[in-house]
């Protein structure tokens, strides 16, 4: 049973005890709509005669699906045939139409539709100018967002040292007590500040950084001790036992505490003389397992 409410009929031929007709919903073409087609044929059931198939006779569309109801016999012993098509027009087609095509014997069509309607040229223009209507500039919101910003980029950049920093702090932590002794080492050093004149201030730091790791070495509590008391301690043998080297450890910071608290006048010279017995005693101890 045909369902479609249909607005037109195409074709309809009415010769030889045949009915035919070709119905469609539409007659103009609407390229977002699809076209749905009824065609029907009754004749009577000794004829024989079959639907016409549309596939290859369309012109304009695509065949998105068809269909064919069963047969209905009536009283007078003819039968009515049913098929339904539906045509999806393909856009910018120059024509839509269904070809001629034969039918009982008889020649039906062309049926032409009606194109789509013509659209507007499109010209690239604004189809509504909007109208500016901004508020008047006020120059004490232009400084505050300038001075937001500024804030959030200062904050940004403080969070992303905080990070770096407790990033390098967390892998200096996972580091062997001669690994990170190694890192503050090569840090002190590019400091630079023999060559700034800060000689105290290097010795200091140098210092700390063998104490440190004998600290984390030795369990001696370096940092916190007075180089005697330091030494004394290591005389002891600690809490770890003696680290190795500890005549030289031990003129190391008798002559750094000449420069640190005996006013000694220190040089460059002086300064890497410093350095080359730390790294000495470093490399040397560190070798102990």
């Amino acid at each position: 049973m045909n369902l479609l409410l249909l607005a037109a009929a195409l074709i309809s031929i009415e010769k030889g005890g045949i009915d035919f007709k070709v119905e469609s919903d539409v007659v103009r073409i609407d390229p977002g709509r699809s076209v749905f087609l009824t065609v029907s044929l009754k004749a009577d059931e000794s004829a024989n005669i079959e639907l016409p198939d549309l596939r290859e006779r369309v012109v304009g569309f695509s065949i998105a699906e068809d269909f064919a109801e069963e047969p209905v016999r009536s009283k007078d012993g003819k039968v009515t045939k049913t098929a339904n098509w539906k045509l999806v027009p393909e856009p910018c087609a120059a024509v839509y139409k269904i070809k001629p095509f034969a039918i009982a014997g008889n020649i039906a069509g062309p049926v032409y539709f009606e194109s789509p309607a013509e659209r507007e040229p499109v010209t690239g223009a604004m189809e509504v100018e909007p109208k500016k209507d901004l508020p008047p500039l006020s120059w004490k919101l232009v400084c505050l967002i300038a001075s937001v910003l500024v804030a959030l980029s200062a904050i940004a950049a403080l969070l992303w040292l905080l990070v770096r920093w407790i990033v390098r702090k967390i892998r200096e932590h996972r580091m062997s007590p001669i690994e990170r002794a190694w890192v503050e080492l090569d840090r002190l050093i590019k400091k630079g500040l023999p060559g700034r004149g800060r000689y105290k201030d290097f010795y200091v730091e140098l210092t700390m950084v063998v104490r440190r790791y004998v600290q984390r070495k030795y369990g001696i509590k370096a940092p916190h001790l007075t180089t005697e008391e330091f030494l004394r301690e290591i005389g002891q043998g600690g809490s770890a036992g003696v680290p190795t080297g500890s005549k030289d450890l031990e003129r190391f910071l008798e002559s750094a505490d000449m420069v640190k608290f005996a006013g000694v006048e220190a040089t460059p010279e002086m300064a890497d003389e410093a350095t080359d017995s730390a790294r000495k005693y470093l490399k040397q101890d560190g070798a102990v397992k």
